[in-house]
């Protein structure tokens, strides 16, 4: 489904990414794990489109078609989902709103009618009652006001209406206590299907105690040194990463 190859990049003209190879295929979950500044979260806005990161060489194909010259609109479009380690807010603009708008555009750009509205709020209540989620939470403004677990939590309601290929979590665990961490951990784990694929970017083994993975990916100074299964998060929690920064890529 997911296919980079060779993959270069850089920010400010300094390189980040220094040749990445990954394969992610439907039904699989993806852990990338890697010390602050190993270009976890570059990783993850290259494939999104983000268009500060500039790419120097490799490719980022999702299902047969370079996305090259995709705008990052036109990723998500065609499947792609980024979850922000710092999601923005929008005052005036309700969750419920943004979600109707959200869904519509996709949908006009697959050639489309509108969702009638009947369907959208059926949609709407069924998703937020798997994620735990408060009607009224629904009404405030996108982001204004809310703790770091309910940021979290939207981002994984955004997540389930949008129903993405391919969903990369960008360090959701980040400030999340154990309630919260479990709530947006079932919910992604309701999600998964045959049909997608979900990456997860955390620094800590814990996340990945709710949200097992098939394959984890260590990122060291912009190259992937070593992969395996859950078991070697267990071991990077255990050990750090001290240890493996001078492993060959595998």
């Amino acid at each position: 489904m997911l296919k980079i190859n060779d993959l270069h990049a850089r920010v400010e003209d300094k390189d980040i990414l220094k040749g990445i190879n990954l394969e992610v295929n439907a039904g699989e979950v993806h852990a990338i794990m890697g010390p602050n500044g190993s270009g976890k979260s570059t990783l993850a806005s290259v494939i999104a489109g983000k268009e500060e990161f500039e790419v120097t060489q490799g490719s980022v194909v999702l299902d047969g078609e370079d996305l090259e010259d995709e705008a990052p609109e036109d990723r998500a479009h065609k499947g792609i989902f980024l979850s922000f380690q710092y999601p923005v807010e929008i005052p005036g603009v309700s969750v419920t709103n943004f979600m109707k708008t959200a869904i519509n555009e996709s949908r006009k750009a697959r050639g489309l009618e509108e969702m009638p509205a009947k369907e959208m709020l059926k949609l709407i209540r069924e998703k937020s009652e798997m994620l735990e989620i408060d009607r009224k939470f629904l009404s405030r403004s996108l982001n204004e006001g809310f703790s770091g677990g309910e940021k979290k939590r939207n981002e994984i309601f955004q997540m389930a209406m949008l129903e993405p290929r391919l969903a990369i979590l960008d360090e959701t665990d980040s400030g999340l206590d154990i309630d919260a961490l479990r709530i947006v951990a079932n919910g992604v784990n309701k999600l998964k299907s045959k049909d997608n694929a979900v990456v997860v970017i955390t620094h800590y083994q814990r996340l990945l105690e709710y949200i097992v993975p098939d394959f984890v990916h260590v990122l060291h100074n912009g190259k992937i040194v070593k992969s395996g299964g859950k078991e070697l998060a267990l071991e990077l929690e255990e050990k750090g990463y001290d240890w493996i920064k001078n492993e060959a890529v595998v």
